[in-house]
């Protein structure tokens, strides 16, 4: 019978220093790098600090999912750098059939519900981003102007890799670049985005029971949302 290999603590106390173009974490002086073996070199000081907490943390065994804001910034070094255009392009999208976009046609305490829910942040796309989105009741798809479409694709190109990283489950997980954009421009934060994106779900649930297993996704999605909130003010900060 075999078993899982498990990586253990081999150092003593984590670090971090400075590096050449940014910052870095240090095991016992070696420097942390990504799982593909690349330079892991962090913007600021704070994320820095804050992933060495987390290698500080780990106990005999290392368990990699304790770890978001290390996860998270090897997949900008490794995964989002070298594609970075595609997966700005990608979440950009989003915008083209975004969840604000669509409500329901009945009934109408749930269509109130959307309405108050969604409608602020309809307007303040339009009037802070610039990008007005049409919104439409039904399944049936509604085309955007591609002028709006064009300003948001110009919002998310204009990131950095961090920053594009932290987006990704901010975007994905609720399905709305919309929302996603409004959290990290500080419109609203990560949790009050999960719980309107989840409008509807809700809705459901208390007309017709809540599904613990439903309800055991969402929970984890809100908490990939709170750390990719927390690894995007974490790569402002100094």
């Amino acid at each position: 019978m075999s078993s899982e290999w498990k990586a253990r603590r081999f150092w003593t106390a984590a670090a971090t220093r400075e590096a050449d173009g940014g910052w870095e974490v240090t095991l016992d002086e070696r420097p942390v790098r990504t799982p593909g073996k690349l330079p892991l070199i962090l913007p600021t000081p704070g994320l820095a600090q804050a992933i060495a907490v987390e290698w500080d943390a780990q106990s005999e065994i290392i368990d990699p999912n304790s770890m978001p804001l290390t996860r998270a910034a090897n997949s900008a070094v490794e995964r989002v750098t070298p594609q970075f255009e595609a997966v700005a392009l990608m979440l950009a999208e989003y915008g083209g059939t975004d969840l604000l976009s669509y409500r329901a046609d009945a009934p109408d305490r749930l269509i109130r519900a959307q309405a108050e829910g969604w409608d602020p942040l309809i307007d303040w796309a339009a009037t802070e981003l610039r990008a007005p989105l049409r919104i439409t009741h039904g399944v049936l798809p509604v085309p955007q102007d591609e002028s709006s479409l064009l300003k948001l694709r110009a919002e998310v190109l204009a990131l950095d890799v961090f920053g594009l990283t932290a987006l990704h489950d901010l975007v994905t997980l609720p399905g709305s670049l919309i929302l996603g954009l409004a959290v990290i421009r500080g419109r609203l934060d990560a949790e009050i985005s999960h719980a309107l994106s989840r409008i509807d779900e809700e809705f459901q649930a208390e007309n017709w029971g809540r599904d613990d297993e439903a309800d055991e996704a969402a929970v984890a999605r809100l908490e990939q949302m709170l750390n990719a909130e927390r690894f995007w003010k974490l790569s402002r900060s100094v």
